[in-house]
């Protein structure tokens, strides 16, 4: 990925920053969504939101399914963005919410958690099952992660629910991107963000199942080392949170990966250190890195100001179409300065 952050928009904190809340996401209308509830194989739901292009939905065509990252929606920032690439290039977009994150709290004691790659491989063989054409699956940050370790996990098998895969400023060493967003002015805005509604969903999981974890505890948190440590690691069958943070991490596997994946991350990125990411030595001859040295936590802005977002949805994007046959399909180029 060639890109050049703007003269105006200078580090990797306000690379992050501005672009989530005042810079353009799209190029056409806002994105409208018709969303479906699926029941899960454990009776529980998930809401997953399709974009509403006026194609016919059996229309065998391309389709880009966007997994969220952490507190995210189809509202982010980054879905709106790459659900208007899809449209601009005529694929079908879908766009799954992880559980809890489609504004109704989930029925079941689990929520969800970066290496929930059993969850991804069952949304992902529903899209498969009803819908033709070649599949492409991004995954932003925490949903990264998790796709990356869905594909590692299956192997070969990946291939018969999706053809290519790419993975956005995911913390794929989540111990080191659980340290960095734990300091300094991370913790100050990113770590309270996060904690706003993480903190409060999680409440409600208490009340919906009393006894879950320690009440007093989660109230004492005051970063995700801490939350992770008493809801995420142990509602979701992990002793604390570093064994969380090894056992998720997507990094020691990608050498396992067998479909075309891509792994973007800026070298500027707040919340995963340059240190931390893999070499072309640690992946597997299936999988692509991009690093480039500018573009903050999935901001990668371009343009003069207040600029846009598209510049990394268009690149990864013509990645994803290349590398799995959907040029052949409804291939149009999408080029914005």
């Amino acid at each position: 990925m060639k890109y050049i952050a703007p003269r105006w928009l200078p580090g990797g904190q306000l690379q992050t920053i501005w672009p989530a809340l005042y810079a353009r996401r799209v190029f056409g209308p806002r994105p409208e969504y018709r969303r479906e509830r699926w029941d899960t194989p454990d009776g529980d739901f998930v809401d997953v939101d399709f974009l509403q292009d006026g194609v016919a939905a059996d229309a065998p065509r391309p389709l880009l399914v966007v997994f969220h990252g952490l507190e995210g929606s189809s509202r982010s920032h980054y879905c709106e963005a790459f659900a208007d690439l899809a449209r601009e290039r005529g694929w079908a977009c879908a766009l799954p919410h992880f559980r809890g994150c489609s504004g109704e709290i989930n029925r079941a004691p689990r929520a969800y958690h970066s290496g929930d790659y059993a969850e991804i491989g069952w949304m992902l063989e529903q899209l498969r099952a009803r819908h033709q054409g070649p599949l492409m699956a991004v995954g932003v940050s925490l949903g990264g992660n998790a796709l990356l370790r869905w594909a590692a996990e299956v192997g070969t098998d990946a291939a018969r629910s999706a053809d290519a895969v790419a993975a956005v400023c995911s913390p794929i060493d989540l111990a080191a991107g659980g340290h960095a967003i734990g300091r300094g002015f991370n913790r100050l805005v990113y770590t309270r963000m996060f904690m706003r509604t993480l903190v409060p969903k999680a409440l409600q999981k208490l009340a919906q199942h009393p006894g879950l974890f320690d009440r007093q505890a989660l109230l004492a948190a005051r970063d995700l080392y801490a939350f992770d440590n008493v809801f995420t690691a142990p509602v979701h069958g992990f002793r604390n949170t570093e064994d969380y943070w090894l056992r998720a991490s997507a990094k020691p596997l990608l050498h396992r990966i067998r479909i075309p994946a891509l792994v973007v991350n800026a070298r500027n990125d707040p919340f995963v250190p340059a240190g931390s990411l893999p070499g072309v030595r640690e992946v597997g001859r299936h999988v692509t890195l991009w690093q480039p040295a500018h573009g903050g936590h999935v901001g990668f802005p371009r343009g003069l100001p207040p600029g846009h977002v598209r510049a990394m949805p268009d690149a990864v994007g013509g990645w994803l179409a290349e590398h799995s046959g959907a040029l052949a399909q409804h291939g149009a180029q999408s080029a914005h300065g």
